[in-house]
């Protein structure tokens, strides 16, 4: 697993937000970071994703396809359907 300490975990999360982000900058998954934040007791940053489920809530309401939505925001149909019904 990647030496990253607490404190470096924490200061990484400020700036890149998502598990998945801070695991691509160190060449790990996005499960191992979550396993290191788990082992520090960090939490995890609330609303992350707030800016991308209002874009995807404003998509779909201009009448653009879950399908389309799901593809370019990388997510699966059933995730896009999630976020439009929890967003509303």
């Amino acid at each position: 697993m990647a030496k990253i300490n607490k404190s470096q975990l924490i200061k990484l999360q400020g700036k890149y937000i998502t598990d998945d982000a801070i695991g691509k900058l160190y060449g790990i998954s996005r499960q191992a970071v979550h396993q290191l934040r788990n082992k520090f007791g960090i939490p995890p940053v609330e609303n992350k994703h707030k800016t991308r489920n209002g874009e995807i809530v404003k998509a779909y309401k201009k009448g653009t396809s879950c399908v389309k939505i799901a593809q370019k925001y990388k997510l699966s149909i059933s995730q896009t359907y999630r976020v439009i019904r929890d967003e509303k």
